[in-house]
């Protein structure tokens, strides 16, 4: 059965994504009348059988609310002091509020670098799915208090694309101050529509994809488009929506119309690809000519040196790449059986010839097909 035509009836996995403009309603402290509707909308999701998942942002709105609003320079420091603060605040509030309904969380913090590794990406996994196995609902935040911008996700709306894989979840709910993705500026635009399906991610709705309205948040449309990418292609059902929509999370988790609805690609990846896309960052990028880019986009075939025209930064074998055409255009991303040294030094040349020239060899491709996500 198809997870976006699931019945109410049959168990499914919903990550809700909640803004910080949806968390205080655009005010600058946190809305817990809003909050406890939120709650209640989800512990009923949860009595009808269903799993959730709450990607929580705030914590820094939580901080400067407990601290009494204090004048900071804007500083990382200051900034990682208040989510500091904030998230043991905002913690506790979630776990009151659920506490009503006789519902336990587990708090997890993450970053970038608990993704980056295959091993820890697995035990994130695993302990993602022990707390829903055991009806505990995952709280999830970057860990902003220690995280830098080497191992920053950078926005709560791509982290929880990247929990939605973990958890194998059937659906991703955005829920911001905006009631979806519209054709054009609606807050300048009055004959703006709303949008309320996409099948394509493409450039004309990247350029549709506005910044964030209240000021409060890191991400704005734009980067929803990036996570709603990232999540559809693992095969998940996401919809942005506005979060102070009456009854919105039980009436998305049972298909009715709200917001903008983008469909998951009708063939998801397969776990290890899972984790190509949405664990390690790409180290450098490989640049292809026509050929090998046909080879790869269309034939599904493995990408070999003799398609390799350049390649950009300096990482090892087994790092993760972005493979572009000769216009930059990003075509997929895999993981390199070759180090960049060697890959440049072996580019355009045959697979045969491979051993002569590096004086060893891991094998006649540089890419191998199972290694490989294709993008476009």
């Amino acid at each position: 059965m198809n997870k976006a035509t699931d019945k109410k009836s049959s168990s499914q996995t919903i990550v809700v994504k909640l803004g910080t403009s949806v968390l205080t309603g655009g005010s600058l402290r946190l809305d817990k009348a809003h909050l406890v509707e939120l709650v209640r909308q989800c512990a009923h999701l949860m009595r009808d059988g269903h799993k959730v998942i709450i990607v929580t942002s705030g914590a820094i709105a939580a901080g400067r609310e407990h601290l009494g609003h204090p004048k900071l320079a804007d500083t990382v420091a200051n900034k990682q002091m208040l989510a500091a603060v904030g998230q043991s605040s905002l913690i506790q509030s979630w776990e009151n509020l659920f506490s009503i309904y006789g519902i336990h969380i587990g708090q997890m913090l993450l970053t970038r670098a608990d993704l980056h590794d295959r091993e820890r990406y697995l035990n994130a996994r695993d302990m993602l799915h022990a707390l829903l196995d055991n009806g505990i609902v995952p709280v999830v935040n970057e860990n902003d208090a220690v995280a830098t911008s080497e191992i920053k996700v950078g926005d709560n709306d791509n982290l929880s694309a990247l929990v939605a894989i973990l958890a194998e979840a059937d659906k991703l709910l955005l829920l911001t101050d905006q009631p979806g993705l519209f054709t054009a500026d609606p807050r300048s635009n009055p004959n703006a529509e709303l949008i309320r399906e996409v099948h394509t991610i493409d450039e004309t709705l990247h350029k549709l994809a506005g910044g964030s309205v209240s000021g409060l948040g890191t991400g704005g449309m734009a980067t929803k488009l990036q996570a709603a990418d990232v999540a559809r292609r693992a095969g998940i059902e996401v919809t942005i929506a506005a979060g102070s929509r009456p009854e919105v999370i039980e009436h998305l988790a049972d298909n009715k119309p709200a917001g903008t609805r983008f469909l998951p690609l009708a063939s998801p990846l397969e776990s290890r690809k899972k984790w190509i896309l949405a664990g390690p960052p790409p180290e450098g990028d490989i640049c292809i000519d026509e050929g090998a880019a046909n080879a790869v986009m269309q034939r599904g075939s493995s990408l070999l040196a003799k398609g390799i025209t350049k390649v950009t930064g300096q990482f090892d074998r087994g790092a993760v790449a972005r493979i572009c055409d000769t216009k930059g255009k990003l075509l997929a991303r895999g993981i390199c059986r070759y180090s960049s040294k060697d890959l440049t030094q072996i580019s355009g040349r045959h697979s045969q010839d491979i051993s002569s020239i590096l004086g060893y060899e891991y094998g006649p491709v540089a890419i191998h097909r199972d290694d490989l996500v294709v993008i476009d």
